[in-house]
């Protein structure tokens, strides 16, 4: 017996000496994918509750079309009192835990990117609330919202005559959204007091321009323009005359709180009111005191995080400040260059100043400019057809034949939201409704607004806002809805005012300054590309001054530029008038050129980071395509490359450059 117990002894000994001897094994990498169902449900969450706490956005999104509750939202404003930011603050907390909570190796790759998205755009809303305490200064969103919401749910009403639109539903909840204007300016007042208390304040241009004049504004359409509207627009019908009665009272009561808010930012912020369209430096010194300096710096650590958050950029400001010149000094050239060769043509002896000499050319082909407004709007729509053709002929696109893009003067509502011309898509979760490219005329005829459309410069304009650029863009994501996730169509903070995260901007715009540059380039059957050469000069001088923004808008908000140091450059750079606009004397031309160059500038200090997405958009898909190309050789198709990048949405391409190049390289 002792043998076998020996035996058994020495075989249960190699057993445990092999045991120790042997590394542990590995945790099984989850399979990707199976967290999906997970994250699905967070996600369809989180963007339900999103748009209910964000009704313009709900609005503007068409949000009813994913959820039939989310028409109620429809009928009010956002919330944005102490405690409903809380309350959503604590919600958004949540959702930023249960999105942590699910490991991003357990996702598809699409599921991947979406995760990323939310999570930053949490972040954001975040850190709009706790951090930079937005709410107590964002002046432009509390006149700006209301209006706005407003005028994205008239412009997806149905149609119900050859002249009117609205059903007696949806001009119901015009009517219930009316009726929040008195709470909502209640909340903004007590927003901005606890700003006043903080020192919090917004830069005193802002009080002027989007507080004082805005509500001037504002009042005015409530008592005269949309009145107008509704009654000749709401049809014939059993319950019209009870229609027009709420919605006259209701619009005499958005009048007067809009009164309100301009009386309480007079009393609060001003020592004397100024008339609308004050010049700045007469504005200054009507402010008190204590709210003069200037307050739309947004500091280096803000712009780098927004740019690493946000935007998804790696850069940081200073290095993009930097890298800014030269680029801005090498279109200039190239517009030179060019100016120099169109000259001869129309029989102009240049001076031998670069700048004067480009300006001269500019100057000749300005006087050439639609004579009436109808001309102004059939000159946009024939570079619409002609871009179309052109992308039909060269197969560019794969255009369906019944493609067709409509452009249109800007309707009575919209106008005042809608200076020159603009792009308004339909709202994409809805399965109605059509994207319009609107154009806003002087309305009279007016011969001075006319002499700013000229006919060379209206084409560049019109592949950026129509065809190939928001247009198409938006036409192609609509009809791919279903593969692109909510979360990439949402507008945190707002659709378009300075609380706005701007993450939609970065593809948006950058693909529309693309769509500029693409039709300028080479293509079977036209070597020159699409512009002819007047044309391509005004695309230069969008290029030019889409490329002097990343400068100025560095500047700006870093403390390397002062907000008049801006506005100089960009008359200098963008329109070719030398000097500065605050020496005496100027001529008329300089004067106008000062005009809008303050304009634009004051549009930079309210909305940081916005300025560069053109640029750095348009960026990002070049060298994507160029990756692209450099990667499949010659399988590289640029029809691919556009429709599988215009699926991505409306995100930035850092989210989702590398699975672009990996969907390219299986097909």
């Amino acid at each position: 017996m002792k043998k076998p117990l020996l035996l058994l002894a020495l075989l249960l000994t190699a057993a445990c000496a092999t045991q120790q001897t042997q590394a542990p094994q590995a945790t099984p990498t989850p399979a990707a994918g199976t967290g999906d169902q997970a994250f699905k449900a967070v996600h369809d969450k989180y963007v339900l509750e999103f748009l209910r706490r964000n009704p313009s956005v709900n609005t503007y999104l068409g949000g009813a079309g994913l959820d039939p509750s989310l028409k109620e939202a429809d009928g009010h404003l956002r919330d944005h009192s102490a405690a409903a930011l809380a309350e959503e603050d604590r919600w958004l907390a949540d959702t930023q835990k249960a999105l942590e909570g699910i490991d991003p190796q357990t996702l598809s790759p699409a599921r991947r990117i979406d995760r990323d998205v939310a999570l930053a755009q949490i972040a954001y809303q975040l850190h709009l609330h706790q951090q930079r305490r937005y709410q107590e200064r964002s002046l432009d969103t509390y006149t700006v919202e209301p209006f706005r919401s407003v005028d994205f749910f008239i412009q997806g009403m149905a149609q119900t005559g050859e002249k009117t639109y609205g059903t007696p539903e949806e001009w119901a909840l015009v009517v219930k959204r009316l009726q929040d204007f008195p709470g909502y300016m209640k909340t903004a007042q007590a927003n901005l007091s606890a700003g006043v208390k903080s020192g919090n304040t917004p830069d005193w241009r802002m009080l002027q321009r989007d507080g004082l004049d805005t509500c001037d504004a504002d009042a005015k359409y409530y008592e005269k323009d949309f009145p107008d509207l509704f009654t000749k627009d709401i049809a014939e019908g059993p319950q019209r005359e009870e229609l027009l009665k709420q919605l006259a009272d209701a619009s005499k009561g958005a009048a007067q709180v809009y009164h309100n808010l301009h009386d309480f930012i007079a009393q609060t912020f001003f020592d004397e009111v100024k008339a609308p369209g004050t010049p700045f430096g007469e504005v200054r010194s009507a402010v008190k005191e204590q709210f003069r300096g200037d307050h739309f710096a947004f500091s280096e650590g803000e712009y780098n995080w927004a740019l690493k958050n946000n935007l998804r950029v790696d850069k940081t400001a200073a290095q993009l400040y930097d890298e800014s010149w030269p680029v801005v000094q090498a279109t200039q050239a190239e517009m030179v260059k060019l100016a120099r060769e169109i000259g001869p043509k129309h029989n102009l002896k240049l001076p031998d100043d670069d700048m004067q000499a480009a300006r001269a050319v500019m100057d000749e082909l300005g006087k050439d400019y639609p004579k009436t407004d109808a001309e102004e709007v059939s000159w946009y729509r024939d570079a619409a057809v002609r871009l179309v053709d052109y992308a039909r002929k060269t197969g560019l696109f794969d255009v369906p034949g019944d493609y067709k893009l409509d452009v249109v003067e800007t309707p009575p509502p919209l106008r005042s939201s809608i200076d020159g011309a603009a792009y308004y898509p339909a709202p994409p979760f809805k399965q109605s409704g059509v994207g319009r490219f609107y154009v806003t005329t002087s309305g009279t005829n007016d011969q001075a607004q006319l002499k700013e459309n000229n006919r060379a410069a209206l084409a560049d304009l019109s592949a950026h806002e129509g065809f190939p650029g928001h247009d198409w863009h938006y036409k192609v994501m609509t009809e791919h809805r279903d593969q692109i996730a909510w979360v990439r169509w949402l507008t945190p903070g707002a659709v378009e005012d300075s609380s706005a995260m701007w993450e939609d901007s970065l593809a948006a715009e950058g693909w529309a300054h693309y769509a500029e540059a693409l039709v300028a380039e080479a293509q079977p059957g036209a070597p020159e590309g699409f512009y002819t050469p007047e044309e391509r000069l005004y695309q230069l001088q969008g290029q030019l001054y889409r490329d002097l923004r990343v400068r100025i808008d560095t500047g700006l908000h870093t403390g390397r530029m002062s907000f008049d140091d801006a506005v100089d450059l960009f008359s200098q750079v963008v329109d070719f008038q030398p000097g500065k606009c605050s020496d005496s004397n100027l001529t008329d031309a300089k004067r106008a050129s000062c005009k809008g160059a303050q304009a634009a500038i004051f549009r930079y200090s309210k909305w940081p980071t916005q300025a560069i997405t053109y640029r750095l958009g348009k960026d990002q898909i070049y060298a994507l395509r160029s990756e692209a190309a450099r990667q499949l050789g010659d399988k590289f198709s640029p029809k691919e490359f556009h429709l599988l990048f215009m699926r991505q949405g409306t995100i930035p391409a850092g989210y989702f450059r590398e699975e672009l190049l990996r969907e390219l390289q299986k097909k």
